[in-house]
């Protein structure tokens, strides 16, 4: 994907209007040329077609980064990391699975930004837990719902109100806003030109539309499910795992008839295989979940 080299960039310098005319410029897909373009890429690697995809979606990206004002950073920066992302989402996305690129691509967008802002307050360390993470992203709004936002340290029955709704321990709120929070400072002041006029501290506010806290948790969630249903598999034979993937992960699922001829039994024989094969996944999950501490339903 060299091409990408060429794709437009925010900075500072331009100012983000100028970037955000200038992608706009590129049109959008229609899903049949979007399928193609996918498809020239998977087969032939031909990075034009990977090049015009990402153009075309760099609009999304802009969207998706702009609901994540408020954490300090430069939203130049920001876009940069989405564009990142999508770059990602279209290396890896596939039209055969029945759905468009932007619904692929906003995951990858989401947690590329969600990285950065996690590595830029220095908070990807050992021992950072998940609940700390989310943490991080979700004390704006509680601070706001308990009309706290505009103080430096809380209050103790605010700290005891976020704690509680939050599910975390009061001294990690503290310690949170405290690394938040930083100096004092009026949302009128000056921080800075963008080049198309000046910018103010209240310009870095969040969008009340965006859940950047449930973004995490979603894609915190997928992966932990995904990675014990990963090590889970090795609990199953081949034919198993072959007609279980077929039957209950495929897009569209093979039928009892189909795996039958392939397999050379009865319908009702790929139909035993295929529930054993669940209760003996479902049973080391649980098995695995335990193992790690979650809560396992009955």
């Amino acid at each position: 994907m060299s091409t990408y080299a060429n794709l437009p960039a925010p900075s500072p310098e331009q100012g983000l209007n100028r970037y955000m005319q200038e992608i706009r410029k590129f049109p959008m897909l229609e899903p049949e040329e979007e399928y193609m373009l996918a498809k020239r890429w998977i087969d032939h690697q031909d990075a034009q077609a990977a090049h015009k995809m990402v153009t075309s979606h760099l609009r999304l990206a802009a969207k998706i980064a702009m609901g994540y004002r408020g954490y300090g950073l430069p939203q130049a920066e920001v876009i940069s990391e989405a564009n990142v992302g999508l770059m990602q989402a279209v290396k890896r996305f596939d039209p055969e699975k029945g759905f468009r690129l932007a619904t692929y691509a906003m995951w990858w967008i989401r947690a590329s930004i969600q990285e950065y802002i996690l590595r830029s307050w220095s908070l990807v360390k050992l021992g950072t837990t998940s609940a700390q993470k989310k943490l991080f992203f979700n004390l704006r709004k509680a601070k706001a719902k308990v009309g706290a936002l505009e103080e430096g340290d809380l209050r103790p029955e605010n700290v005891a109100k976020i704690a509680h709704d939050l599910n975390v321990s009061e001294s990690e709120v503290v310690d949170m806003n405290r690394r938040l929070s930083g100096g004092d400072a009026s949302l009128n002041a000056t921080v800075g030109s963008d080049g198309e006029g000046t910018t103010q501290w209240q310009d870095w506010l969040e969008d009340e539309d965006s859940d950047q806290a449930g973004d995490y948790e979603a894609r915190d969630e997928f992966e932990t499910r995904y990675a014990l249903l990963q090590d889970a598999m090795s609990v199953l034979n081949e034919r198993e795992k072959d007609v279980l993937m077929q039957r209950r992960l495929a897009e569209t699922p093979a039928t009892l008839e189909a795996l039958s001829d392939s397999y050379g039994v009865s319908r009702e024989r790929i139909r035993q295989i295929e529930v054993r094969a669940f209760e003996k996944l479902q049973a080391k999950m649980r098995e695995l979940a335990r193992g790690k501490g979650m809560v396992v339903p009955a």
